[in-house]
């Protein structure tokens, strides 16, 4: 593929995008999905419901064992996608830092740092893959991103003592990812990291800690670190958001659950759940304060971060900020996701607003 001019002749230089002729095309495709988003919502809800069961899944072609389970099926909603539809990568590229182009610097990234060899995983590509297993200073790790939760999250990919690796079900939970393992087929909530249904049911996933912060900030902080650039960059136009405009939108999307009180659904709220009691709190907050600390954990509020689900180009989405969540200078676990997750899958856990 010729580059742009300008551009250093690297041949993976500037990959985090479609020539212009297909970021056309996908301009149009990605608003009618947004226009299915919103129009086809009550009609998808009662048809996906009704396919919610056992039989039907291997009717899919499932091996799962589910006659082991840790939850309601009624509960699992098809989000469209066969299996795999939304195709993780199991053989990830990666460009130097110093290397790379054709990111914003307001642009927001997963990053993770291991040993002292960091990565980043732009959102821009997380949205269209969902799943990257990949393997960071020696230990095999799924970094995952659902997006109608707006949840990042980095697992250790070792179950049972032996590597794994995991695909999308093409089913949700509280508007939440559904992932299997490719061993047993077992079903794991990304939000919680369990496996839900299979004969992994009730094993947990090791959480590794990462942020959520702009490719600017990853930059600054890592400029030997690594950044995650799409095998093939015409795939998908990986600099637009096919859900333009959900996080300003009044109800979430699939979800069928209680709503939150006193704070709209959407609303972006901090997570930490590696102390004595979850915590959550506001971003709204956060941003007021600066700093909250709370049992030993102390979370800053960052500017400079844009939101991936605001407009359709995600170099031109509002502001939001991200955090940084620490406990004696050291990377804390956490979530920077919806206040309807929160009622979801921690009921008991007020959100102080």
């Amino acid at each position: 593929m010729a580059l742009e001019p300008g551009l250093p002749d690297h041949p993976l230089m500037n990959r985090f995008g479609p020539p212009r002729s297909i970021r056309r095309w996908h301009a149009r495709l990605s608003g009618l999905i947004s226009l299915a988003l919103v129009g086809g919502l009550f009609l998808a809800i009662s048809a996906m419901s009704a396919a919610a069961n056992p039989d039907s899944w291997r009717a899919e072609g499932w091996k799962t064992d589910f006659s082991k389970s840790g939850i309601d099926f009624a509960s699992v909603m098809s989000g469209g996608p066969p299996r795999d539809g939304i195709p993780p990568i199991d053989d990830p590229s990666f460009l130097p830092v110093a290397e790379a182009s054709g990111l914003d610097a307001k642009e927001p990234v997963m990053s993770v740092a291991i040993d002292g060899q960091a990565r980043a995983y732009p959102l821009r590509i997380m949205i269209w893959h969902e799943i990257v297993n990949d393997t960071l200073a020696g230990l095999p790790i799924s970094v995952t991103y659902c997006p109608l939760c707006n949840a990042a999250i980095v697992f250790e990919r070792t179950v049972e003592g032996v590597a794994t690796s995991f695909g999308t079900t093409g089913k949700l939970r509280n508007s939440d990812l559904i992932m299997y393992d490719r061993e047993t087929e077992s079903w794991w909530q990304q939000f919680t990291g369990e496996a839900i249904a299979g004969s992994r049911t009730g094993t947990m996933l090791k959480v590794i800690p990462s942020r959520l912060e702009s490719w600017q900030s990853f930059r600054e902080r890592f400029p030997e670190g690594e950044v995650l650039v799409p095998g093939n960059p015409g795939l998908r136009d990986y600099g637009r958001n096919p859900y333009a405009g959900y996080d300003s939108s009044a109800v979430p999307f699939l979800y069928r659950g209680p709503m939150p009180d006193g704070i709209s659904p959407l609303s972006y709220v901090v997570v930490v759940r590696d102390g004595p009691e979850p915590l959550a709190i506001s971003l709204d907050r956060l941003r007021r304060e600066q700093t909250f600390e709370s049992d030993g954990v102390k979370i800053e509020w960052l500017p400079g971060v844009r939101s991936v689900l605001d407009t359709s180009a995600i170099e031109e989405g509002r502001e939001i900020g991200s955090v940084n969540v620490t406990r004696k200078g050291e990377p804390v676990a956490h979530e920077l996701t919806f206040a309807f997750v929160v009622r979801a899958f921690l009921p008991e856990t007020a959100i102080l607003k």
